[in-house]
């Protein structure tokens, strides 16, 4: 096994044990008494948006700072994005495929429309997915999401099971200031509703690269036993 594809392999193998990790702190807080016992706020869908991605990338897994073996990683903030996609009483959806795409530190989605597609960073993947298992639980490695003219910083989410779209929806990093002005998240009416969006950055414990860690829980506005 030659140098790069050594490092290649150590670091894939370090993101997944991080990923678990930080997957498995989510289903201890999901798993204690009263975690979810009252009513929860189900997640208001949003646009999908005109930046989902017209070309898919070759790499679409849960990575989005690495494309395939590449060694150069994307510009931005380390970011851990991971969370439950539930039912309105709680119950995790298994084999849920979450969608998740967001545009990189300079402002630039992975479509050939964005206003500023010449500045895309090519190390950036822009779009990822992750399968569900029977917690419900996902994780994303990305960025800290970034605004562009006319939009607070987000990341766009779309859940869907067996080919049926559930929820298209977005979040958004909490306490930015242009979270004031941006017309797609001033549409959310509902006080709790619009705090449900809200996700909180902070560093991820142990990192020695600043890394951060968010967490946004999906609650669905349909029980799947009716669907």
């Amino acid at each position: 096994m030659n140098l790069i594809n050594s490092k290649t392999f150590e670091r894939v193998d370090e993101n997944r044990r991080q990923m678990l990790r930080l997957m498995a702190m989510g289903a201890v807080f999901a798993s204690r008494p009263g975690a979810y016992a009252d009513e929860l706020v189900r997640t208001p869908a949003q646009t999908e948006g005109p930046f989902f991605p017209n070309k898919l990338p070759l790499d679409t897994d849960n990575d989005l700072l690495i494309i395939n073996s590449s060694t150069t990683p994307s510009a931005g903030e380390v970011a851990w994005v991971s969370g439950r996609i539930l039912d309105p009483t709680g119950q995790p959806l298994r084999n849920a495929l979450v969608e998740i795409w967001q545009a990189d530190a300079n402002g630039a989605y992975l479509h050939t429309g964005s206003d500023n597609g010449d500045k895309r960073d090519r190390n950036f993947q822009g779009y990822g997915r992750f399968l569900t298992g029977s917690t419900g639980e996902y994780g994303f490695r990305t960025i800290k999401p970034v605004s562009y003219p006319g939009r607070s910083p987000h990341i766009h989410y779309k859940i869907s099971q067996g080919g049926k779209n559930l929820l298209t929806t977005q979040c958004y990093v909490k306490g930015h200031p242009g979270n004031a002005r941006d017309m797609v998240l001033k549409g959310i009416k509902d006080k709790k509703q619009l705090e449900s969006v809200m996700v909180e950055f902070k560093p991820l414990e142990g990192s020695k690269i600043g890394e951060l860690m968010g967490r946004f829980d999906v609650v669905l506005g349909y029980t799947p036993k009716d669907a």
